[in-house]
């Protein structure tokens, strides 16, 4: 008989229902509970989504008192720190929506507790599940490129701000940089095999956030909308870093890895003002080489299919609970990009190159 896992929801905004609905399509998981810290918002979820018996709870720790295997944190950002640590310390196994935390010494926390327990924290970054992803990485770490010297990640959508929980500093830490930019992060430093930051090199604006013919909460914006980073690793590589949720420009760029002996150009899926951001699949990759006989540009063919990314990353996650594997996507990776989204606001904030501290 196939084993069954208990999962529990944590904060019921909209990112919940997409992990109720992916849930709900594997067989062996049930979502025996719901938390949020409104009273009376998680059974008001629960119902809405058809968990009529799923227990409800107006805090996340009497959640993690019930018999739980693992939970989804779907909360605000502020909240992942303290939510992530109770649930590994309470021995659930965890997925935790993105960004993984506020700050670098919270996501730092965050890994030493998975260490100590023995508990999985997993980060929601469903890009991954993309099987382009997996071919992007095998170009870049196959030698076919060269030393790979410089890379260019990032983009920006003309017109893509969030409001809410998203623009208040309380509550998101960060904005677009943490908020879209995670996801460019990944796509360059899961192909690179996340090498350490030094240093970084930063500047970041709110222009458009906090002017109201741009946007309709100009009042409460207290986020960055842009940012432009030079991030230096230890293995003399260099990484700008560029984003942005509203600009008067169509694309800020593909994703670009240069190297000794051919260079790579990627560029992300879908069209329209809220796109030109690797927050998706890949639309497609091309191979430059070029020598004193000539040069050549080779589309590299993209593995069709029909995932659902987020799905994906929910089957994923559900598995190793079940099966008892490592977490899919580790907290001790992605604190790495912890780290130069922290060092980004801190090198904006003071107007100058800082560096990267990293815990061995």
């Amino acid at each position: 008989m196939e084993k069954r896992i208990k999962v529990g929801i944590i904060g019921t905004g909209g990112i919940a229902r997409a992990h109720v609905s992916a849930y709900r399509k594997l067989p062996f998981v049930d979502i025996v509970a719901v938390a949020d810290v409104i009273p009376g918002k998680a059974r008001q979820f629960a119902e809405a989504n058809g968990l009529t018996e799923a227990a409800a709870f107006d805090s996340h720790t009497e959640l993690l008192a019930y018999d739980l295997d693992a939970v989804s944190i779907c909360t605000p950002n502020a909240s992942h720190h303290r939510t992530s640590i109770d649930s590994l310390r309470a021995g659930k196994q965890v997925l935790l929506e993105k960004p993984m935390s506020v700050t670098l010494e919270e996501a730092v926390e965050m890994t030493q507790a998975a260490r100590e327990t023995g508990n999985m924290l997993s980060i929601g970054f469903q890009p991954r599940y993309d099987p382009n992803m997996k071919r992007l990485q095998e170009i870049v770490q196959s030698g076919r490129l060269g030393k790979v010297y410089y890379v260019e990640t990032g983009g920006g959508r003309r017109r893509g701000m969030p409001g809410g929980t998203f623009i208040r500093k309380d509550l998101a830490g960060a904005g677009a940089m943490a908020d879209i930019g995670c996801y460019s992060l990944d796509l360059a430093l899961n192909a690179l095999g996340y090498p350490r930051p030094l240093t970084v090199s930063a500047f970041t604006s709110n222009h458009f956030g906090t002017n109201p013919l741009y946007h309709p909460e100009a009042d409460r914006f207290e986020v960055e909308d842009f940012g432009v980073a030079m991030v230096r690793f230890e293995n003399d590589v260099v990484l700008q870093f560029k984003i942005s949720w509203a600009m008067h420009m169509d694309s800020l760029g593909a994703t670009l890895f240069l190297g000794t002996d051919a260079g790579l150009k990627v560029t992300p899926a879908g069209t329209g003002p809220w796109s030109g951001v690797w927050d998706g699949s890949i639309g497609s990759m091309t191979v430059y080489h070029d020598a004193f006989g000539g040069h050549t540009e080779t589309r590299v063919p993209l593995i069709e299919h029909s995932l659902n990314l987020f799905d994906e990353k929910v089957r994923d996650f559900a598995e190793a609970v079940r099966d008892g594997r490592p977490a899919p996507i580790p907290g001790e990776q992605i604190l790495i990009q912890q780290a130069i989204i922290d060092g980004v606001l801190r090198s904006a904030e003071q107007r100058r190159e800082v560096s990267v501290e990293l815990p061995q």
